[in-house]
């Protein structure tokens, strides 16, 4: 199953939800199904979080049990 660690880096870099909605160009409501793993993004939201972040991918999304 896939999980992230998209909660963890927001509040990291002191994003709120809708500040990280707002860089990637979703809603508040898709930041939080993904955080809560009801919502799996395309590639192209995966990777503009990775470049927001400034972080591999791997880092922000992984199966579970490859933590």
């Amino acid at each position: 199953m896939l999980q992230n660690s998209v909660r963890e880096l927001r509040a990291r870099f002191r994003f709120t939800q809708q500040d990280l909605a707002d860089k990637i160009g979703v809603s508040r409501q898709t930041i939080g199904l993904i955080e809560k793993g009801d919502y799996a993004p395309s590639v192209t939201l995966v990777l503009k979080m990775s470049q927001v972040f400034q972080v591999p991918v791997e880092q922000i999304f992984y199966l579970e049990g490859e933590e």
